[in-house]
């Protein structure tokens, strides 16, 4: 049990063990977790973080299409809209904690209907440039606060 646990802790970090996590400060470096909030960020509506740092790595909470400085949800924009504003809220708070779109490794997109993808498609692609991120897309039954679209992600930082 504590073999696989060192194995998943060390693959947090990206390399082959936990001693080579350390001495690239990964997250088993003091065990420690911190929180990374944006207030260019809608604040998290429940009890979850923005994002949490462990080592390198940067896990960002789903955002849904909520204007950060006045609270207004786009659910009935169009879905090019929800997209970009979701993307930007990301972006925010990838930038608190000193990183850019270029930092992501991985989405997941969850989206309330697939013929949409096209359209959300679209928007995403101008967010990344070079390497982009792996993805997964699926369509839900429901998402929060009834919107059409939420984007989480992972992020490293060299």
């Amino acid at each position: 049990m504590k073999r696989s646990i060192a194995l998943i802790a060390a693959a947090v970090c990206g390399v082959a063990s936990l001693s080579a996590c350390a001495q690239h400060g990964g997250a088993m470096q003091g065990g420690a977790l911190r929180a990374v909030s944006s207030p260019d960020a809608p604040k998290a509506i429940g009890p979850y973080s923005q994002a949490v740092r462990a080592g390198n790595v940067l896990y960002l909470a789903g955002q849904i299409p909520i204007h950060p400085k006045t609270g207004e949800l786009l659910k009935d924009a169009p879905i090019e809209a929800q997209t970009r504003l979701v993307l930007d809220n990301l972006k925010a708070v990838l930038a608190a904690d000193g990183m850019t779109m270029a930092n992501v490794v991985s989405t997941t997109v969850y989206m309330k209907d697939l013929n949409d993808f096209a359209k959300m498609n679209e928007v995403y692609g101008t967010y990344f440039t070079g390497v982009t991120p792996a993805r997964a897309t699926v369509q839900v039954a429901r998402l929060p606060r009834d919107v059409a679209v939420e984007i989480g992600a992972i992020a490293v930082k060299p």
